[in-house]
């Protein structure tokens, strides 16, 4: 794989139903962050029997928390407290920590910030997302243009940030599209960092089921799969957060 990052051992957190969408979440983390196979490891929240320690985060470079069809980062299921203090540990670790969409919700709530259910905010398909000052100037982001388009897919968004979050991002209809917590290698999307156009499709596809508000008809739901767009810019962010935070 060309410019893989083969001395980094990552660990995914998910929260999914069924064994395929498992597997695609898997396949679009190494494919953006640019893993063999072996470099990935991963928990799978609802088919976990047993939690094991949050300790188990000092054995990674880094830990990433993807999305969530099925589930909302506004509930509380029975994993739910493992999932926060595991947040809070990479975060007291210092644990280079990168969460897309459903991610991004679940960092924030798990430092104090707020979660909420909005459907009418929802956003589906490709949308335009604007730097702010602080992330026109954060050692991530500021090598963006001040507006570029990224991939989404979500009804949930954080309304508030934790106390030592930074807005980096929002866009028209929302804000906080992008954070990162103050002097902290802790970042979170709302968009899909993980997704390219084809596979935002494939997602989409999927869980069309849980947005049948937001799409109650054929066509606008192909209207929402047209739209979607190869995002340049979000392609690299990934593996730049891992060659910025984890590569020594």
């Amino acid at each position: 794989m060309a410019d893989s990052l083969p001395s980094l051992d990552i660990l995914l957190l998910q929260a999914r139903n069924t064994e395929d969408m498992e597997h695609q979440e898997q396949e679009c983390f190494l494919e953006r962050c640019r893993l063999e196979p072996m470099q990935l490891a991963s928990l799978n929240l609802p088919r976990m029997s047993e939690m094991p320690d949050v300790s188990l985060l000092q054995h990674y470079d880094a830990f990433f928390i993807g999305g969530a069809g099925e589930y909302s980062v506004t509930k509380d299921y029975e994993w739910m407290p493992f999932a926060l203090d595991l947040i809070r540990h990479a975060h007291d670790i210092n644990l280079p920590t990168f969460g897309s969409c459903w991610g991004h919700q679940l960092i924030a709530r798990a430092l104090g910030g707020k979660v909420i259910h909005d459907p009418e905010l929802a956003e589906l398909g490709c949308h335009n997302i604007n730097l702010t000052e602080a992330g026109k100037h954060d050692e991530l982001f500021s090598t963006f243009p001040d507006s570029f388009l990224a991939n989404m897919g979500h009804h949930d968004r954080v309304s508030v940030l934790p106390v030592d979050g930074i807005e980096l991002a929002d866009n028209h209809s929302q804000p906080n599209e992008a954070f990162r917590i103050r002097n902290k290698p802790m970042y979170g999307t709302q968009f899909h960092s993980e997704l390219d156009r084809r596979r935002e499709g494939e997602r989409l596809i999927k869980y069309r089921s849980y947005y049948l508000d937001q799409l109650p008809s054929e066509e606008v739901f192909q209207d929402v799969l047209n739209s979607l767009q190869d995002t340049t810019e979000v392609d690299h962010l990934m593996y730049d957060f891992l060659v910025k935070f984890a590569v020594e």
